[in-house]
């Protein structure tokens, strides 16, 4: 590979002012490590002296021997005051962190009406900060902050606050971005014309605005910046950060550039995905390299194209970076989908079976009536594996009823459920928050005497979804239910012109999905596979 690109990871830091972002110090400790594993080289924990928790952060985060450098963000020293007391600076020295970042101003506007203070002062405030922090030992970056906005108004003195870093022995001059409204041409003549000025290593920093961060972090690299400021996920203030899931590999990948070991670019997706879950906020499934649909195929001539070879629409091996191909069943569906998916999970067809077109008739038919199976892979197996004699349903329902009152105390909710396990039937109720929360609570009553393991399903999503609004209150719904247990994650789908129904329908496909999986880890032997309707193969 080319040169290498240092990765620098803001989103303990930037990343926490995206609307709806809101990290404790534990959850800042777990994405630490997490990104310390992946392998960036730099990562910016927060202002050490900003809140309780970023300070929490900094002092329990000694106890752990990153490999990243940890790094504290601050501004230059306050107007018409010395470095050595200024307290923002005191604080990152104090924290023991190895390398800081410091923004200040380069754009001439934003010093005259943000810090009301004279260009010169400006210029000292950055060249002492500096200064201070190298005569500290410390490693050093100047965030110029809105530089490409400065120097499009006056070049010069951009240029001049970049110099004053440089001069007080600043490791890194990174360009910011600030307002993400720079394009990428625009981006690599300036970057171009920095580092003809400068020696000091370039660094950029992009915000999203425009949706161009992403491109003008490949162009800044293309003229000459070696370190790359972002965020997972793309989280930030306003429309984002650079997002490093899709910036990393894009160098990597596609530009020759080293970034990441190539084993840990292999666990960018669950990086991505694990950051999401800590910071609660669902990822969008047609996120480049890392989304749930990046490599998910669903028209039949795709399917039928990269069942021959995968290239055929995949820019690259999703494996690279954690990923994994998907092939989705819908009514667009043609024979390739329903064999390849299939042949995933292990069933023997091929293209001349009339179970095949059986099956894909069924799919269209049931999608026709609301259902849709790419966003409910378990219900989609359940399906499969039954229609080729794999399944049987380990338990029946025999009947369900909702009782709902209202109270002094509020309203109460209790399901009664029956059901046949095994040729014994069971006959439970239980109260819940809601009709669904209440029919969860029985089933799972019911069915943990026989499968202890229950206990450790939870759902974890769930959404109603309105398939016809011209129907008002008589439309049909669908229901997709997210549950978590046993290592892995699962959805079903349910449908039905009553949305109790529709959600009792995603929660049988749920529990008997998580049964099944439960089945094929525990039970082993001919007879005892037999008795709850599954073949060995």
């Amino acid at each position: 590979m080319s040169s290498t690109i240092s990765i620098f990871d803001t989103t303990l830091r930037d990343g926490t002012q995206g609307e709806g972002i809101s990290l404790s110090a534990d959850d800042k400790l777990k994405i630490a490590l997490k990104l310390d594993a992946l392998g960036v080289h730099y990562i910016e924990g927060g202002n050490p002296g900003s809140n309780g928790k970023d300070i929490e952060f900094f002092q329990r985060v000694k106890a752990f021997n990153l490999s990243a450098k940890l790094t504290a963000f601050g501004s230059t020293r306050r107007k018409n005051s010395i470095a050595e007391q200024d307290a923002s600076l005191l604080r990152i020295v104090e924290s023991g962190v190895p390398a800081a970042t410091l923004v200040g101003k380069a754009w001439d506007f934003h010093v005259h009406t943000a810090l009301q203070t004279t260009l010169e002062e400006n210029l000292a405030m950055i060249h002492d900060s500096f200064a201070f922090l190298k005569m500290k030992g410390m490693e050093a970056m100047y965030d110029a902050e809105h530089f490409f906005d400065g120097y499009k108004h006056n070049p010069d003195y951009a240029l001049a606050a970049l110099r004053k870093a440089a001069e007080a022995g600043a490791d890194w001059l990174v360009l910011c971005d600030t307002n993400g409204g720079t394009l990428p041409g625009e981006i690599r003549e300036i970057v171009g014309r920095v580092r003809a000025e400068l020696d000091t290593p370039i660094g950029i920093h992009t915000h999203n605005d425009c949706e161009l961060a992403v491109a003008n972090t490949l162009a800044a690299v293309e003229a000459g910046a070696r370190q790359v400021q972002g965020t997972i996920n793309g989280y930030g203030e306003r429309c984002g950060n650079a997002n490093l899931c899709s910036i990393i590999p894009n160098l990597q990948l596609k530009m020759n550039y080293s970034c990441l070991p190539e084993e840990q670019l292999g666990t960018l997706t669950s990086t991505a995905r694990y950051v999401s879950e800590i910071a609660n906020v669902h990822m969008p499934v047609g996120q480049a390299y890392v989304g749930n649909a990046a490599f998910a195929h669903k028209g039949g001539i795709h399917v039928s194209a990269i069942m021959k070879d995968a290239k055929t629409y995949e820019h690259v091996q999703p494996e690279l970076v954690g990923n994994k191909q998907r092939i989705l069943v819908s009514e667009l569906a043609g024979q390739s989908n329903i064999i390849s998916k299939a042949a995933e999970l292990g069933l023997d067809i091929n293209n001349n079976n009339e179970k095949t077109k059986e099956i894909m008739n069924r799919i269209k038919e049931l999608e026709h009536q609301g259902y849709q199976f790419e966003g409910a892979d378990a219900s989609m197996e359940l399906l499969l594996r039954e229609a080729f004699g794999e399944f049987k349903p380990i338990f029946q329902v025999e009947s369900f009823k909702i009782h709902v009152e209202r109270t002094q105390a509020g309203m109460i909710s209790e399901a009664i459920v029956k059901l046949n396990v095994d040729g014994q039937q069971v006959h439970t109720a239980a109260e819940g928050n809601g009709p669904v929360n209440a029919l969860d609570n029985a089933l799972r009553k019911s069915l943990v005497q026989f499968f202890p393991q229950i206990d450790s399903i939870h759902l974890s999503d769930y959404k109603v979804r309105v398939i016809d609004e011209k129907d008002a209150t008589a439309a049909k719904v669908r229901v997709l239910v997210e549950s978590t247990g046993l290592d892995n994650s699962w959805s079903t789908v349910g449908v039905s012109g009553n949305v109790i129904e529709a959600s009792w329908e995603a929660l049988i496909d749920s529990f008997r999905y998580a049964l099944m999986n439960m089945v094929k880890l525990e039970i082993s032997g001919n007879e005892k596979s037999e008795r709850i309707g599954l073949s060995n193969h």
